[in-house]
Order: C-alpha cells, then structure tokens, then sequence
C-alpha cells in the first residue's frame, strides 16, 4: 500500500519563530489520522533566515537527525560543543533520557532542512550526538545508508570514522540518501515488517506509478522493496523503520 503526500498538503507548524512545513503531526500542526507512522514520529522541512535561530524545549526518547538542504547551521545542545554543518551534511542529537533544550542556528546566508525524528526502542540512556559533512556521492547514484541503527551498519568503532560511515541511532531504523541521475533508478530491500518512506528533496521520480517531484512524499506500508526511477536528476530520503 501507498501514501501520497503532495508538497502543497503538507501541514504547517508553528515552532519557536519558524513555520515548518510538516508531513506528520507535530506542535500546533494537530492531525489525528496522521500522527506518525510506526518509529518515524515526525518529518518537519523548515527554512531559517540569515542569522536566524530555532530552538526547542526539552525532549527525550527520541532521535533528532537533521540533513541541512542548503546553507549552514551551528547546533547548540546543552551538554554537547557546538557543531557546525554545511549543506548536504548531517547532524544526530539522540536525546537518550532527556536533553533541556537544543538550538540550530543559520549563517550569514540562511539555511534551509529537513528533520526527522525517530522514536527510539528503548527509553533512557545517555544523550549522543554526531556530525557528518556531505556524503560521498555514489557512482551508481543507488542508495547510501546515511543513519541507521543496525549493528550489521556500525563503522565497528573505527579509531577514525570517515565521510560515508552512517551516524548510530537509537532505534532499528535507517535513513538513506539517493542522488539519482536523469533516466536512472535506484533500488532498496529491506526485510519483512518494515515500513518505507521516500522523500524528494530534488528534481522528479516515479514511485510503482506515481510521479513525485520535490517535496512529495510516499509511505509505502509493509515493503520489502522499492525502485526509485528519476525522470529528472533527484536527490531523495529513504526512511526504513519498523511498522
């Protein structure tokens, strides 16, 4: 089964002085019939001005992972240094038993993200944080695990972690990127009970039949496999989390 949502019907959320642009329930963004989909509570695309600042209160269970579509931003977690990403990087606060706030703040030309969160599959633990520059592109232009909590996906604590090794989230989850090339596909297999959401960031694709273009997004329920085809060069998200 497929879930459609166009870019144009997504919900609009109020959060600190930011208005995000939201595909699943979340702050003022009330939505009963689409509060979150398995592990994945929230996928939230939010732009913030030249110097501007979102903040938010204090959350815990949860991953906050956010891939930075153009700019920069500087985080400021408390408990954590700062970090700072550039566009196509990415950022991980696993907020673990709690962290009392948390903050992203944009350069001098703004920036522009997507966040997902991901409720984690035990509550508790300590707070983590990670910080990734933009991922190697692949030649292939298939699917590169970027997040994921699988122990088979662990850099197996490598004394150093290069560019391509997948930030470590609390939850059997994972979060892929794709830059597919016009005319080309990219496909993704996953295992039995497991949900699949695929997100375009850039360009055009076709999804079992549909067209998508940037900023659509498709659940696909209890899915083992998925082929992503770019009728335009396309940059998209893959989500694999339990259903």
């Amino acid at each position: 089964m497929i879930t459609i949502r166009r870019a144009d019907s997504l919900g609009l959320a109020h959060s600190d002085t930011l208005t995000l642009r939201c595909h699943f329930a979340f702050a003022d963004y009330l939505a009963p019939q689409n509060e979150h989909e398995g592990r994945l509570r929230a996928i939230n695309l939010g732009t913030i001005p030249p110097q501007g600042r979102y903040h938010l209160g204090p959350e815990a269970n949860v991953d906050i992972v956010t891939w930075l579509c153009s700019g920069a931003l500087q985080t400021s977690n408390e408990g954590f240094p700062t970090e700072t990403i550039q566009s196509g990087g990415l950022h991980l606060l696993g907020t673990g038993a709690g962290v009392p706030g948390m903050a992203w703040q944009a350069g001098a030309d703004g920036a522009s993200f997507i966040q997902f969160w991901l409720l984690a599959d035990t509550e508790g633990g300590s707070p983590t944080q990670e910080a990734r520059p933009a991922f190697p592109k692949l030649e292939d232009g298939g699917f590169r695990i970027i997040a994921s909590g699988f122990p088979e996906d662990d850099p197996e604590m490598a004394e150093v972690i290069d560019d391509g090794s997948p930030v470590t989230l609390s939850a059997r989850s994972r979060l892929l990127h794709a830059d597919i090339p016009a005319g080309e596909g990219a496909a993704y297999q996953t295992t039995q009970g497991r949900d699949l959401h695929v997100l375009v960031v850039r360009g055009a694709i076709t999804l079992c039949g549909a067209a998508l273009a940037a900023g659509d997004g498709a659940m696909l329920s209890q899915t083992e496999r998925v082929v992503v085809m770019a009728t335009q060069e396309a940059v998209v998200l893959l989500t694999d989390i339990a259903a």
